[in-house]
């Protein structure tokens, strides 16, 4: 099995950290040693032990690695703002030499890292580098997390063909109903079927409240397990 995946989406809030969590689920059910990786998240909420992000918790939460809050998440900015921004803003540069150390690490005492990007697969890191290049860096195939609304289609095409045009495998894309009452879901997923060569690995259905194991159930990545 290859060590590790990196979670990407057609933009923010297209469901990447819910599925990662689900993709999390099903791989420590298969008796996976798993581990999770936040490399950058914008965002925080006050907690007991400071400021942390809310969905870097989540991942480390549903890891079978017992791994600190920094080790999961080395990089984390209180501003719900792009990365690079939020890093200028902080006085810091985003290195991806120091994740790329930080990975190894985890990668170490895992069979299985499910690395998450930040927004979508192009946000720029830091001056010259982006999301892509952060993941080309890690040596991880993707899996892309398409939120089926009005206008997936462009957005999900437009980052298949990115992802293959950086020279990084894509694993698998995974269908996210997003909208309640989206009439189209069915015929957009068959869409992107026709024209993605990578495989679906699942459908996850509208969630009013989410729920790992309703996720996990609607996954079927036995053809990246092998």
């Amino acid at each position: 099995m290859t060590r590790g995946f990196f979670i990407t989406g057609t933009d923010t809030d297209a469901g990447k950290t819910w599925v990662a969590l689900g993709l999390l689920k099903v791989l420590a059910d298969a008796g996976c040693r798993t581990a999770a990786f936040k490399p950058v998240a914008c965002g925080v909420i006050e907690t007991a032990q400071g400021l942390r992000n809310e969905d870097a918790l989540l991942l480390g939460e549903h890891a079978t690695l017992r791994a600190s809050y920094e080790e999961v998440n080395p990089y984390f900015f209180a501003a719900p703002i792009a990365p690079h921004l939020a890093a200028h803003d902080a006085g810091v540069r985003i290195d991806l030499t120091r994740i790329k150390a930080q990975f190894d690490m985890l990668a170490a005492r895992a069979d299985v890292v499910i690395a998450e990007g930040a927004g979508g697969w192009l946000v720029p890191l830091n001056g010259r580098d982006t999301m892509a290049d952060l993941a080309k860096c890690l040596g991880l195939p993707v899996i892309l997390v398409v939120g089926i609304r009005l206008g997936c289609l462009n957005h999900a095409l437009l980052t298949a063909q990115s992802i293959m045009q950086h020279g990084v495998p894509l694993a698998g894309w995974v269908a996210n109903a997003v909208q309640p009452r989206f009439t189209e879901l069915e015929r957009n997923i068959a869409a992107l079927r026709e024209r993605i060569s990578a495989p679906l690995l699942g459908s996850v259905p509208y969630l009013p409240q989410r729920d790992v194991n309703q996720i996990a159930a609607a996954l079927d990545v036995g053809v990246i397990l092998g």
